[in-house]
């Protein structure tokens, strides 16, 4: 993201005193050259490959092997990728390994892009950095060791957790709320991101001073910028006589003591903020490096300038890479102190500049990267159990493979830190989304090809006329009782499995569409499997007949209802009951009046309403909201004034249908909700789908500057305490903290999967397909933010076209939990689960003659204890020796084509889903076998336990150890003891382990 956006922090902190002292004795300064490219955000990545990023590693490239004492970093590996495969020359590619090999290039980080880290989810963290890893291994050997994460909008405590796993020796971040920043005496610990690994997988955290990333942009002696020379990248094309705008002034014999007077004091002020006397100097910004021959040619006889005088000056500079610096504050031998699992979120840059709107901008485009990574997910254990122990059938695996990679590139490219977050411009949203819908098609087609025994496009429509069959696989590795939602182009309709048998189903008007209508079917599947049933219309199937016909639900209809400020005499309740839940909704405002959860008795008042805050888009008149930072005005006013009520009962599904106008008079609804509870016949599992009322909203259009919240307001004593997740691991406790200006948006935090508040007895929990922003304005309080349509004179916004005027209507999902701390901690990381990971649905036509069960081979279930996730079971298809040393021999000796995927390899990933403490039973370590997780893929012939990432054996891993005030030794390994455990392994509250799984084919 670009330096613009920084001035605001920068003026104000130039004018504070740093935390300490300078360090004594003489400043080693580590130049470290480096340019931010943002994989989106204003360009799409083919612009941005053509103005400048192709031109990058290049130029860098050519200068890097024309002066031995030069260095660079290279971060993201999309770019990169493009450049390698697309764009450079065998000699390019002979200077990169040469340059790897002596440590003069750095992969730093190494994932596709550099992730967001407070609305992603880390599934996905850990897919980007995975794909980007595993090409790095692949291709030179390398696994990148320390990270740069310099520009996400606040700092999740998961990020050093997985980066640790990973097997990082330090991680390096940036934007922390400035307030933080001012107060923190130092800017170096070790961070113990888990409570439960703490010190297991605690990593060194070097939170970079005042001026970020960037060089400082301002020189005394100059109106141009300063160790900038090689200007600003110009789009669309780089400009034919190679002058671009904005060059520093050259260095030469009349202005070098200038330059260097300049830089020394820059470090010096640095120096201030850091314990030791070795300071990391960022040398570039956004698009730079794309002329590393004028850089490098200024900062050469800079450098030596400086070094011939370092006794006066003080100071001492030389290139460096992350590494360098690392290496040379690691053999320092501080003692550093420990900081525990909290986070850096939310970020403010100023009082009035709370970087909390995008956890909810572009609601449209966080919806679709969460489920195109769902169906990933899916796909790729569908594949995997295809091809294992034999395949079965006539699909072509490379072909197979390649849509699976296609769909991982799209999802890893969205996490980027101006992607998910909808920070970028419209037509960058636009790339990102072609991306995944295109991605997400090649699945569906490789999924529908697998379960229907061919080739197959799978249909999306209802169904038609003749009828259909409908393939629903479970990707959780456990037994899944749901319901399935579909839209039909018939009122009548019988429902099968497999064998003929009736399946409890039932159907309804369609709320969409007037002609068409929704058939819900009880389906229960087992983990890692599918069921078929067939649809079939019937001709005036009535309740009592013969014909196993899905019931049909009827309709109540209630009128539409005012606001009312206050309520007079007692409520007219209409009651909703399930087996858990008693629903009571207040004849007299259309309102959720109050839920009964029937295991505890306990009765908690509970209404549910639209907001918006209002928010101003004029520089002259104050502070503005934008893609980033939410600024309301005041306090969210109602945004209806009226709401109609239907309750569609049936016997499967009983829905609530409440729709808000805007005005009395207006014909079309701005809001609704709908939300569903289910009557679980006898004889099924009914735990986690009887303990939900599921809800979809509709939101939208919204007027402009307009921000939409969802307030329910409960009679809990919640003290104003919310606790929101981390991206999906873990949670953080969120008091409510009063500011002496924005305290409504500094409040504000993002949810990614989950969030809750409690009394002393019940709980409140929601449960997330996307991020929202997320906060506790009151007492017994949570409202999400659903929706946000902007637009600001602010010169900067509108010429990068970053305004976030969105016109859309979204249709965001939530799933309410209430009841007991005891079930809601049991229930909420699998309910989690079976809502990120719901069935994939899959369409085919129904002849007349048809069986209901297409042709396939039944496969044996998965089922894992209720406390572990099959995080990932998937064919990577990276082709390289398990053996570090044999992968490297294989390089060296010119063995770096990828001839063909190997299909051999099964990447396993185990995660426990709780906490140390969190539940007495749950919280246990859990022992399985991994031969009878994978039972159905054939006998196993070897196990290996892999890094995060997959790219280190554990057993070789050893990761640095810092000293630290809590005594943790220098040298120990941080993993812990594994004792040779064969396919039987043990696996603690929190622990994610990672294995390459090898089969006898068969």
């Amino acid at each position: 993201m670009g330096p613009l956006r920084w001035l605001p922090l920068l003026v104000r902190l130039l004018l504070l005193r740093p935390p300490g002292a300078r360090p004594e004795g003489p400043i080693r300064a580590f130049v470290v050259p480096h340019s931010h490219m943002d994989v989106g955000w204003v360009y799409t990545v083919q612009e941005s490959m053509r103005a400048y990023a192709a031109n990058v590693y290049t130029s860098v490239v050519e200068e890097l092997s024309r002066g031995q004492q030069r260095r660079f970093i290279a971060v993201e590996q999309e770019f990169f990728r493009l450049w390698w495969d697309g764009v450079a020359s065998d000699q390019q590619k002979h200077q990169v390994r040469r340059l790897l090999d002596e440590g003069r290039l750095e992969f730093v980080l190494g994932g596709q892009v550099m992730h967001d880290e407070a609305v992603t989810h880390f599934d996905d963290q850990i897919l980007q950095l995975t794909e980007g890893h595993g090409f790095l291994y692949e291709t030179f050997g390398i696994r990148p060791q320390f990270s740069w994460h310099v520009d996400p909008f606040g700092a999740s405590a998961t990020t050093p957790t997985l980066f640790a796993l990973a097997g990082f020796n330090a991680h390096l971040i940036s934007r922390i709320d400035y307030n933080l920043k001012e107060a923190r005496q130092e800017l170096q610990f070790v961070w113990q991101g888990s409570p439960s690994l703490s010190v297991q997988q605690q990593i060194f955290t070097h939170i970079m001073d005042q001026y970020s990333y960037c060089t400082p942009s301002h020189i005394p002696f100059s109106n141009r910028s300063g160790f900038y020379w090689n200007g600003v990248a110009v789009f669309p094309e780089p400009p034919a006589d190679g002058v671009y705008p904005n060059m520093s002034e050259p260095v030469t014999p009349a202005n070098i003591d200038l330059y260097a007077e300049a830089l020394v004091a820059n470090v010096k002020q640095r120096a201030a903020w850091f314990r030791t006397p070795h300071v990391l100097w960022p040398w570039g910004c956004d698009k730079q490096f794309f002329n590393a021959s004028v850089q490098f040619a200024n900062m050469d006889p800079l450098l030596d300038h400086i070094n011939s005088r370092a006794a006066k000056l003080g100071v001492s500079v030389q290139y460096a890479t992350l590494g360098d610096y690392f290496r040379a504050l690691h053999a320092l031998n501080v003692t550093w102190r420990t900081r525990d699992h909290h986070d850096f979120l939310p970020y403010s840059t100023e009082p009035f500049q709370a970087w909390t709107g995008f956890y909810t901008s572009r609601s449209a485009l966080k919806g679709l990267a969460r489920r195109a990574s769902a169906l990933l997910y899916a796909g790729e254990s569908m594949f995997t159990r295809y091809m294992w122990p034999a395949p079965r059938g006539p699909l072509d695996p490379a072909w197979a493979l390649q849509q699976l990679q296609q769909l991982r590139w799209a999802v890893s490219e969205v996490q980027h830190h101006d992607a998910i977050t909808g920070t970028e411009s419209p037509k960058v949203r636009d790339m990102y989304e072609e991306h995944l819908a295109s991605g997400m098609l090649g699945v569906r087609k490789l999924m529908a090809s697998i379960v229907l025994d061919g080739p197959q496009s799978p249909t999306s429509g209802c169904a038609g006329p003749a009828g259909h069959f409908v393939t629903v696989y479970n990707p959780l590795a456990w037994t899944v009782t749901t319901i399935i939602t579909l839209t039909i182009g018939f009122p009548g309709v019988s429902v099968t499995d497999e064998l003929g048998h009736p399946v409890p189903a039932q159907i309804q008007n369609s709320t969409e569409t007037p002609s068409a209508y929704v058939l819900h079917i009880l389906a229960t599947i087992p983990g890692l499997s599918y069921r078929h049933y067939g649809i079939r219309p019937t001709a005036g199937a009535q309740e009592g007949t013969q014909e196993p016909a899905a019931t049909v639900a009827s309709t109540l209809r209630f009128g539409r209802r005012l606001r009312r400020h206050a309520s007079h005499g007692a409520s007219r309740l209409v009651p909703v009951v399930n087996d858990c839940y008693t629903v009571l909704l207040d004849q007299d405002t259309n309102l959720m009046h109050s839920i009964r959860e029937r295991q505890s008795n306990r009765t908690v008042r509970m209404t549910q309403e639209f907001l918006e805050y209002h928010v101003n888009g004029d520089l002259k008149q104050g502070p503005i909201s934008d893609n980033y930072m939410f600024t309301p005005k005041d306090a969210a006013a109602p945004a209806w004034e009226a709401v109609e009520m239907e309750i569609v009962a049936g016997k499967l599904v009983t829905e609530i249908r409440q729709y808000f106008y805007r005005n009395v008079t207006t014909r079309d609804y701005t809001y609704a909700i709908y939300s569903r509870l289910t009557h679980v016949p006898q004889g099924h599992d009914r735990e986690l789908l009887c303990h939900r009322i599921e809800q979809q909203y509709h939101v939208g259009p919204l007027e402009l500057n307009r921000e939409a919240v969802l307030r329910t307001s409960t009679d809990l004593n919640s003290r104003q305490v919310l606790y929101s997740d981390n991206n999906g691991y873990q949670m953080q406790r969120r008091p409510y903290l009063a500011y002496s200006n924005n305290s409504i948006a500094r409040n504000y935090y993002p949810m990614v999967q989950s969030a809750f508040m409690e009394d002393g007895s019940s709980r409140l929990l929601l449960l997330s397909e996307r991020a929202h922003g997320i906060s506790s304005q009151g007492n017994g309080q949570v409202e999400v933010m659903l929706h946000r349509r902007l637009w600001n004179n602010f010169d900067w916004d509108l010429g990068y076209n970053l305004t976030l005027n969105d016109t859309s209507v979204v249709h965001p999902v939530l799933w309410l939990l209430l009841g007991p701390w005891s079930v809601t901690t049991a229930l909420r990381q699998r309910s989690g689960l079976a809502l990120q990971h719901r069935p994939v649905v899959l369409f085919g036509e129904l002849a007349g003659t048809a069986p209901n069960r297409p042709g396939s081979q039944k496969q044996e279930a998965v089922t894992l204890p209720p406390n572990l996730h099959l995080q990932i079971l998937s064919i990577p298809g990276w082709n390289y020796s398990s053996n570090h040393t044999e992968h490297v021999q294989n390089l060296q000796k010119g063995h770096r084509g990828k001839a063909q995927a190997d299909l051999h390899r099964v990447l396993l990933r185990l995660h426990h889903l709780y906490e140390v403490g969190e539940d007495p039973v749950l919280s246990q370590p859990v022992t399985v076998d991994l031969e009878a997780v994978v039972c159905g893929l054939g006998p196993m012939v070897a196990v290996e336990e892999r890094s995060l990432t997959g790219t280190w054996d554990v057993s070789t891993l050893r990761r640095w150890s810092w000293a630290t005030e809590t005594g943790h030794c220098r040298g120990c390994s941080t993993f812990p003891s594994r004792s040779p455990e064969g396919p039987t392994i043990t696996i603690h509250p929190k622990e994610i382990r990672t294995f390459f799984v090898h089969f006898r084919q068969q």
